[in-house]
């Protein structure tokens, strides 16, 4: 199917929710619940990166309940991979969001939400979409509910503005532009009562997975992105790999699929000392720990090696400048360093209206590799 008549047909199917979900929400209306509403829901609806980020600022969303409330994340399926960071006493409840188009799932998961009887939930997220983590959260019909005003997004401004007034609270966070841990901490001041200076982004000792002892000093490298176009080319590191200490060992991280998808970063496997690491994020990370560099593009690895304490170095592009990378400078770490290029179109959020330059966004193309090159030995000067 062409990428345009899935468009349209995803148009369709969700104006058909417009005429079921009423007819659903009727059908829940006339179910019992049980006892009266009690626990708090968080809505997260970020993708695997802002999950670790996220992670964060979740004790202080987790404030919100009351003795002996549960509190339960909601995160879409394919971010509950980082959910291994969320205290041992977080209920997490994932929903699959490509699914929520299904009109058999959609009624099951608003059905669970709506039988769950919380009595506080609250929208975590900046970006929203009206049918999707709104609606979820809508579902539960909560005596309570809080969320931050939402991004502008002009296809869907009307809609999300007219729900306004299904909030209880609504917070107005600051402008398109700012730090999401910043953001995330201002949001939980309004809710709590408190302010909190936005944490680093620095796990708490007791959430640290324990290190997993590596044979040699190592270097984990992870090229990949779902955008491929934020990917630096293979000769970038195959010239960081030739420059490492003598001895030490690089792993490639990835899923393997990584591999299938970008054929040429194979042969970067064929160079000595070089292996590639198919380990899940629950498993990688205790690996992490004991790496002596991370170099990643900035996706969801960077993260999570940023808050294990890990020296990261993350070739970044300048889309997210002042919302994802660099971190605000109150919030990041000393072990982080971050290499961009910076462009008058910065923060364009990934819609890039220049031509690729050699396959990459020209932000990435621009990236010297000398500079990375020196940053890298910097970052493992004196390390044995």
């Amino acid at each position: 199917m062409s990428p345009a008549l899935e468009g349209q047909c995803e148009e369709t199917a969700l104006k058909l929710y417009h005429l079921t979900d009423p007819l659903f929400g009727l059908e829940r209306c006339l179910s019992p619940r049980r006892g009266p509403p009690s626990g708090v829901l968080l809505l997260s609806a970020g993708g695997l990166g802002d999950t670790v980020l996220w992670s964060l600022i979740l004790p202080r969303f987790a404030e919100l309940a009351r003795a002996e409330e549960t509190v339960t994340v909601l995160l879409r399926s394919d971010a509950a991979r980082m959910s291994f960071l969320f205290p041992p006493d977080i209920t997490v409840k994932t929903v699959d969001f490509a699914r929520l188009r299904q009109p058999r799932y959609r009624r099951r998961i608003f059905a669970e939400l709506y039988r769950a009887h919380y009595r506080l939930v609250v929208s975590t997220d900046f970006l929203r979409h009206p049918d999707l983590d709104e609606a979820l959260a809508f579902a539960c019909a909560a005596p309570e509910t809080a969320a931050m005003a939402p991004r502008p997004w002009r296809k869907y401004d009307r809609r999300l503005i007219a729900h306004a007034h299904r909030w209880n609270r609504l917070f107005k966070s600051g402008g398109s532009r700012l730090d999401k841990v910043v953001r995330w901490a201002r949001f939980a001041d309004f809710l709590t009562g408190r302010t909190v200076a936005a944490p680093p982004v620095a796990l708490a000792p007791a959430r640290m997975p324990a290190a997993v002892a590596l044979e040699r000093p190592t270097v984990f490298i992870q090229p990949f992105s779902a955008v491929k176009l934020k990917q630096s080319r293979p000769e970038l590191y195959r010239r960081i790999i030739a420059a490492l200490p003598e001895g030490w060992q690089v792993r490639i991280a990835g899923h393997p699929g990584d591999l299938d998808r970008n054929p040429d970063y194979r042969p970067l496997l064929d160079l000595p000392g070089v292996a590639f690491e198919p380990a899940p994020f629950a498993e990688l990370a205790g690996l992490l720990r004991s790496a002596r560099l991370v170099i990643s593009v900035d996706t969801a690895c960077m993260h999570l090696a940023a808050a294990l304490g890990v020296p990261t170095l993350c070739l970044a592009s300048a889309a997210y400048v002042g919302e994802i990378v660099p971190y605000a400078a109150e919030i990041t770490p000393a072990t982080v360093r971050f290499l961009w290029r910076p462009m008058d179109c910065a923060g364009c959020l990934g819609d890039c209206r220049l031509a690729p330059v050699d396959s990459m966004y020209p932000c990435i193309a621009a990236l010297d590799a000398a500079e990375v090159v020196a940053a890298v030995l910097q970052m493992t000067e004196g390390k044995s």
